[in-house]
């Protein structure tokens, strides 16, 4: 027993380590999260159609966050490794090549969404509302996305930014950042969507501007920090004079980042579909998901901050070459996430009746919402696992696997699982959201046997790359 303990839990030193590294991100995804929480409240006090269509907006811009973030983390697997390693130039290398790709996506996207975006919305509007909650919730839904497109390229900016200085051991900026920019699209949601000081009720629209102003805010914050600080990090220097990635880097980085990019493509388009499949059972379930997985979120920066901390920690040990220590450092770390969620868990489905309180909307939706987060802080313990394994593999170049891992498994499994149970059975939306969540303990058998034969322990920039 005391083998297992020693191997499962580390001293007052290593959790300090850790603690720093995934304390600031934590903070920064959890104000964000708690103020889109807030805003999620302020515009579901206007109306349960407003609400419903500000989320479904927001699925759909979390398909292209998610892609930007791909995008940012198959160079960031390089990024962090030539930062443990000591070469600037890689580290300069790798933002440039961040760089191009996220502006093809914000490009891309715009037009889609420009394009596209009100078939989009049509997928998820069905069920019990009649024509004219339809309808009204669609109109929501445009005015709220016409102004979301403005805030794509201060979000892929932004990305680029703070991935690079996470990666180089800079969290406490990007966490200041967010911090001041979640505080600005507060205090605009509240002027803007209720009207005060003399503005009009805006709304949803209210809403989308307060959330794009504090877009451009939190990537200006980061541009000017790391620009004038460019003496402590070094790759700033002259990142712009060119455009210039040396070939066999480029190469590497997309034949490890594609996959990567792909997966979290995948993903995120898989989530967009799962909740596609929930809206089969009407307005009323995505007005229930949209409470439960705003509430969810808040408690979910613990885990999800303990994987970006695990893809810095793990991937900087690699790239030293310390290959036994990152091997019992992730085990360490991925014990801790389990265990923290454990008591989260426990927390949220205790307090799960009182959050759906604060939205102005029917008792069925409240109690749809109270189910719904009482199923997610069940599995929150096995989801810390998955978020953990899924990093620690990424940490050490094994894209394609994590590829399979992650979005495969999701298009193989939990979606056709989603179809089929929404569209040839009549079972609610609580026991088809927990089938769709449960199908994932497989997941985390797969995960396990994947860490202990240790695959993902490697060093991928020890070649001379640059």
């Amino acid at each position: 027993m005391k083998k297992y303990g020693k191997k499962l839990i580390g001293d007052k030193a290593f959790y300090k380590m850790a603690l720093m590294v995934a304390v600031p991100i934590m903070v920064q995804n959890g104000i964000t999260n708690f103020v889109s929480l807030l805003d999620n409240v302020m515009v579901g006090r206007v109306g349960t159609e407003q609400m419903s269509g500000v989320a479904i907006v927001n699925q759909l811009m979390f398909v292209f966050n998610i892609s930007v973030f791909g995008a940012v983390s198959g160079a960031g697997i390089f990024g962090a490794q030539f930062w443990g390693y000591g070469k600037q130039e890689g580290v300069r290398h790798t933002f440039r090549f961040k760089w191009i790709v996220t502006m093809i996506l914000v490009i891309g996207g715009g037009l889609l969404f420009a394009f596209g975006g009100e078939k989009l919305i049509l997928l998820y509007l069905h069920g019990e509302g009649n024509e004219a909650q339809l309808e009204e919730t669609l109109q929501y839904a445009r005015e709220y996305l016409a102004v979301m497109l403005a805030g794509l390229l201060p979000f892929g900016i932004s990305q680029v930014y703070t991935s690079t200085m996470r990666e180089c051991g800079e969290t406490m900026i990007p966490m200041k950042a967010g911090v001041l920019a979640v505080f600005v699209n507060m205090a605009l949601n509240y002027v803007l969507i209720f009207g005060k000081f003399g503005i009009r009720p805006m709304g949803v629209t209210g809403a989308a501007i307060a959330t794009v102003v504090s877009r451009y805010v939190e990537a200006a914050v980061v541009i000017v920090w790391l620009h004038r600080h460019h003496e402590r990090h070094t790759y700033i220097k002259g990142v712009y004079r060119s455009l210039y990635i040396p070939g066999n880097l480029a190469g590497k980085i997309l034949v490890k980042g594609a996959p990567l990019m792909v997966n979290e493509i995948l993903w995120s388009t898989g989530m967009a579909t799962l909740m596609q499949s929930y809206s089969v059972r009407g307005l009323d379930a995505v007005a229930g998901l949209n409470i439960s997985s705003m509430i969810s979120n808040v408690f979910n920066v613990v885990y999800l901050a303990m994987g970006s901390a695990v893809a810095i920690i793990i991937g900087q040990l690699l790239g030293a070459g310390k290959m036994e220590e990152a091997r019992d450092t992730a085990v360490k770390l991925i014990a801790f996430s389990v265990t923290v969620c454990i008591g989260i868990g426990a927390v949220l489905a205790v307090a799960a009746p009182l959050f759906p309180m604060a939205y102005n909307t029917t008792d069925i939706v409240r109690a749809l919402a109270t189910r719904l987060i009482r199923v997610t802080a069940l599995f929150m313990p096995m989801n810390a696992f998955i978020n953990c394994a899924y990093f620690t593999l990424r940490s050490g170049g094994r894209t394609v696997i994590t590829f399979l891992f992650d979005s495969v498994f999701m298009w193989v499994a939990s979606i056709p699982l989603a179809y089929v149970l929404s569209r040839c059975t009549s079972l609610p939306i609580v026991p088809l959201y927990f089938a769709c969540q449960a199908v994932e303990v497989l997941k985390t058998v797969i995960g396990f046997i994947l860490l202990k034969k240790g695959i993902w322990v490697r060093n991928i920039v020890k070649e001379d790359e640059i």
